[in-house]
């Protein structure tokens, strides 16, 4: 079973694997542990990562990256409006109205949506995890930012599923760097203790999260969380690239904005400006050759100009810290360390402001780029069978308060109640109580709409189904259950109606599992969370007298019973509803499934296109590799009066780069059948030239073996006084025999050029050479066995 942890990055992605030594980092096939968010379509095939950033420049309209951050949002989106004019390649709307990408594939014009184009990056990613622990990946947690909403996490699981994994669990990032932190720690807290309050600041390509998490020996909890999902390294390199535009369309009179492919060279030059102002204050150059219109362009900047460019956005470093402190009711004593993570982190000017506000030195002893995949590999450690951890749990929390509204009769309109509260405990599941009559719907929602980072605070509508009155038309009591589950994702779980039923007095009600106020016994079982050691807590959500909304018909249901009536014992019975889930922005069934098929198609036409290749890569292979040897090793082994072959591999050279470019993959095969029919003889002659002195010499010392013990015998040494004349006498004209035919081949062969079939080949001499005299001796009649038993092992010494 595979335990493997997935950083999807903005930016670029990490795999980690648990193994028997450990949880590392593993290597794509470039042997680099960082692998490129980039996807990139061609006429025949996707590129993926590394290959893929290649091809930025060079097919900028079909190559995407940054698409991290288009996951559950409408086309209609005015944060995805705002983003296209940006863009080197196009955005289109979905069918069901989320934002797809459009690009030419296949030599068509395709629009791929965002979970599609997510799930063709963990494909690649699984086979790099794969290939690491040589056996099949299925089961998997992935990262997302802290900040992601409801839809945004929904679409995550659906592009793992689209890529044929089995997501355990989506981890929120900040808490993966926390496990990874806490679960080594030995010098944690006893659990009845005061906690280690420690904060954890991630700042990435392209947002910036922190958390305050409360570790025991054992157990983590975070206790409050805080972003901004617009500040990253990417605001860094948007200031430095602005920068450049203006200062080259002054000196060079060039408008940069209009070459999308001058632009994506500009980014890239900026970014790596960037990584060396974080470790030289100097002035630093920044050249580029044949920049536009094949003019070179040149500039420079140092440190201190690039923060005083970049002062607006490091003054946005330290809110989402006041935030995280007032969440957490904490004063800054009460932090024991400062954990930063993240490439943007590597900036001094941000890591000096946040010294600064914590007033302490910064930690980093977690690996910047790696600390969330080993996290996640971690958690998925901990969630399989297949390995065996040190018991830790992990309380995450709700980043947005969350509620439930819907249509009330004793209100006469919409009631609504906060369900979630923000950093509530998460995975956690309620359950609520309402009285009706007929079906009804609920309405999830966030209720802070200014904090999200996102348009729509709407979660989904879930629609109670079944819903019928008591048999004496009260309003039936109705327990729903909802749940925050341990991806983070809000659902209504299941819906269940207490069914009354009365009964004779006296009879025995020991089996009643409500009792007649109503609350029901928290199910211990379903409460469990999926294999993480830790549990969800079920409390029913009591509401209180001035509640009346939750509780609509309780009046009405108490007004129907006489006045002074004595009680019937009464039992209950618990049906189960069926509930309709409708999501906002969920993929549809259908549509999941058909994504699922064509993904696999797609890695189909991707392996077809690697194997055409490779055979057109042999074939080019063969034909230098052949030439080269033609003029150097072989050269003496080539007939000069036929020398067919090197004709043949420069026509062979020829047709590759004219005709042969794009041919089919069986067309590379019998082309390189066709040289090898003519090589093939060729390095066969010179191999025998190679062996064939060593194998006669072989033989020649298996002969002279023989002819001692034969000599020795013959000398009436003692140690031989056992063998028969007449065994001696066949090993004797054996002997002979093998020297006149050694002798033979090797006259004939001295006299054959090295361009012809050799005289004997080596297979020949290293059979004749096994032909032993033990052999003779063993096939003797059976009465002479012991004998023989003595004479082969005799015969052995030599």
């Amino acid at each position: 079973m595979s335990v493997v942890g997935f950083d999807v990055g903005f930016l670029n992605c990490y795999v980690a694997v648990a193994r028997a030594g450990g949880i590392e980092t593993v290597a794509n096939e470039y042997s680099d542990r960082c692998t490129p968010a980039c996807v990139s379509f061609g006429p025949r095939n996707r590129s993926i990562g590394a290959a893929a950033k290649s091809q930025v420049v060079t097919n900028c309209k079909n190559t995407v990256q940054g698409f991290k951050r288009f996951h559950g949002r409408a086309f209609s989106d005015p944060y995805i409006q705002s983003l296209k004019s940006s863009l080197v390649y196009d955005l289109a709307q979905m069918p069901s109205g989320t934002t797809g990408i459009k690009v030419m594939y296949m030599e068509e014009e395709k629009v791929f949506s965002i979970e599609q184009v997510t799930a063709m990056l963990l494909t690649k990613m699984k086979e790099t995890a794969e290939h690491a622990l040589k056996k099949p990946v299925a089961d998997c947690v992935v990262s997302v930012p802290c900040y992601y909403t409801d839809a945004e996490r929904r679409s995550v699981v659906d592009a793992a599923q689209i890529a044929g994994l089995n997501c355990l669990r989506l981890m929120n990032e900040t808490t993966a760097v926390a496990l990874a932190y806490g679960i080594y720690k030995q010098d944690l807290p006893a659990p009845e203790e005061k906690p280690r309050i420690v904060v954890f600041v991630d700042i990435g390509h392209s947002g910036y999260q922190t958390s305050v998490c409360a570790f025991n020996k054992g157990k983590l909890k975070i206790l409050a969380t805080a972003c901004d999902p617009e500040l990253g390294g990417k605001d860094f390199d948007e200031m430095l690239v602005r920068h450049f535009c203006e200062e080259f369309g002054k000196k060079y009179k060039l408008d940069v904005k209009t070459k999308p492919r001058a632009l994506v060279r500009l980014y890239q030059e900026c970014e790596k400006l960037k990584k060396l102002m974080s470790a030289n204050s100097s002035d630093l150059p920044l050249n580029i050759e044949c920049f536009m219109n094949d003019i070179d362009v040149s500039g420079k900047l140092n440190r201190g100009q690039f923060e005083e460019m970049c002062a607006d956005v490091l003054a946005r470093v330290e809110a989402p810290l006041h935030n995280l402190m007032e969440q957490a009711k904490l004063k800054k004593e009460d932090i024991y360390a400062v954990e930063i993570v993240g490439g943007a982190s590597r900036i001094p000017s941000v890591k000096e402001r946040i010294s600064k506000f914590f007033g302490k030195e910064l930690s980093t002893t977690l690996n910047a780029d790696e600390a969330v995949a080993r996290g996640c590999a971690l958690q998925c450690a901990i969630l399989s069978p297949a390995f065996k951890v040190r018991e830790f749990s992990i309380t995450d929390a709700v980043a947005y308060p969350i509620s439930l509204k819907w249509n009330s009769a004793a209100e006469e309109g919409l009631s609504d109640c906060e369900v979630f509260p923000k950093n509530h405990a998460a995975p956690f599941s309620k359950v609520l109580t309402f009285y009706r009559r007929e079906p009804f719907s609920l309405e999830a929602y966030y209720n802070t709409p200014r904090e999200l980072p996102y348009p729509d605070p709407t979660i989904g509508q879930f629609v109670i189904q079944k819903v019928v009155p008591q048999a004496s038309g009260e309003s039936s009591k109705v327990k729903v259950k909802v749940r925050v589950n341990i991806h983070g994702i809000f659902s209504v779980s299941s819906a269940s109606l207490v069914e009354v039923q009365k009964t004779e007095e006296g009879e025995d009600l020991s089996v009643l599992s409500l009792s007649r106020d109503g609350n029901m016994q928290t199910d211990q079982d379903e409460t469990k969370a999926q294999g993480d050691g830790q549990k969800e807590t079920e409390e029913e959500k009591k509401t209180p007298p001035e509640n009346e909304e939750m509780e609509e018909s309780k009046t009405e249901k108490k007004s129907d019973q006489p006045p002074q009536a004595k009680k019937p014992k009464v039992k209950t019975k618990v049906l189960e509803l069926p509930i309709e889930n409708s999501p906002q922005w969920e993929l549809a069934i259908d549509m999941l499934n058909l994504f699922v098929e064509n993904e696999g198609k797609m890695i189909m036409q991707d392996k077809l296109e690697k194997e055409r290749n490779d055979a057109k890569n042999y074939v080019e292979e063969y034909v230098y590799d052949m030439r080269d040897k033609l003029h150097g090793r072989l050269e003496k082994f080539v007939s000069e009066a036929v020398n067919i072959l090197s004709f043949q591999l420069e026509d062979t050279e020829n047709w590759l780069y004219e005709d042969g470019e794009d041919q089919p993959k069986q067309q590379y095969i019998d082309k390189l059948a066709e040289l090898k029919k003519l090589g093939q003889p060729i390095q066969e002659r010179y191999m025998e030239s190679e062996e064939r002195p060593r194998a006669f010499d072989d033989m020649g010392k298996q002969i002279q073996m023989y002819m001692k013990i034969v000599e020795a015998y013959k000398t009436k040494e003692e140690q031989y006084d056992h063998l028969d004349q007449e065994d001696i006498n066949k090993v004797d004209k054996m002997v002979n025999d093998a020297m006149i035919w050694m002798n033979s081949k090797m006259n004939q062969q001295s006299k054959l050029s090295l361009t012809v079939e050799p005289a004997v080949r080596v297979r020949e001499i290293q059979d004749k050479t096994k032909v032993r005299l033990t052999t003779v001796l063993v096939t003797q009649p059976s009465n002479r066995c012991s004998l023989n038993n003595n004479k082969i092992g005799a015969l052995s010494k030599f």
